[in-house]
């Protein structure tokens, strides 16, 4: 679906929701309060601003007694099949973020794969796929990474612990491409990066993986991801400590240069290891 068609459908359901409400005798704060989220929240899904999380309009349609009209129309607005349900909100949000800070202890970022290091994570987690699976999970993940090339593209920060470097996802020749991609989008000026030594010791949020995205006209969110399953985090207490704490992770981490350096090193050491196999 193009950006202006959803965009338009999106205004659709915004406006249902309000039809709705109203002829149910609710404000904004009423409806708010009974399906878990802020009047003003109601209010930004009515003006298409934000986009609700399928528990929410399985909600709204519980309070306003719609018989399903919201989750089906959110389903094929944004259950994406590029992308796993739980994921498919945080892959639309990731294009209206003025501000994308990353953070990741094992695997590079989605939004800084190569083709060939994202190839080699889904063979890994998908041994028995077709080739045709594997190619349009790939095409998926590099099709995110557009936003980065925008000329109104968001501020993007990344935060790696070492062993994101040190994993040899793909074998020394997929690495060294993939390292030499992230240091040339901080050369650049594209991208800021930072990396956290395995000398450092214990660091906030250790072994976790985390997204924070601010926007224009709405407040920040942040996600985070476990086994087969992501969290939307739009609480604004919630999201401000996890803020504290990314503000936390980049103190531990090395400056920008020494991580670009360290990057480049690692990138170089795989080049060589490549060379000798």
């Amino acid at each position: 679906m193009a950006n202006a068609s959803r965009q338009a459908a999106w205004e659709y359901w915004g406006a249902e929701l309000k039809r709705r409400r109203e002829e149910s005798g609710l404000t904004q704060e009423a409806l708010g309060r009974q399906v878990f989220v802020s009047g003003g929240y109601i209010g930004q899904f009515e003006q298409a601003i934000r986009k609700p999380q399928l528990d929410v309009a399985l909600r709204i349609d519980e309070v306003l007694q719609t018989d399903g009209f919201f989750e089906r129309t959110w389903r094929k607005l944004i259950d994406d099949q590029r992308y796993p349900d739980y994921f498919a909100a945080a892959a639309e949000l990731e294009r209206l973020a003025t501000k994308i800070c990353d953070c990741e202890a094992l695997i590079v970022p989605g939004l800084l794969q190569t083709g060939a290091y994202t190839e080699a994570l889904m063979l890994a987690g998908n041994p028995l796929a077709t080739d045709e699976y594997i190619k349009d999970k790939v095409h998926a993940r590099l099709d995110r990474a557009i936003v980065l090339k925008d000329t109104t593209r968001p501020l993007y920060w990344a935060i790696l612990h070492e062993a994101v470097l040190r994993v040899p996802v793909g074998g020394p020749t997929v690495m060294a491409e993939q390292l030499e991609h992230i240091a040339r989008l901080a050369r650049e000026r594209k991208i800021l990066v930072q990396v956290v030594p395995f000398a450092a010791g214990a660091y906030p949020l250790m072994g976790k993986m985390l997204t924070l995205m601010e926007f224009a006209d709405a407040p920040p969110t942040a996600y985070t991801e476990g086994v087969y399953s992501g969290n939307l985090l739009d609480d604004p207490a919630v999201v401000k400590r996890v803020q504290e704490s990314y503000d936390l992770l980049r103190a531990a981490a090395l400056s920008p240069e020494a991580s670009l350096s360290l990057l480049e090193s690692a990138a170089e050491d795989y080049r060589r290891c490549a060379s000798t196999t």
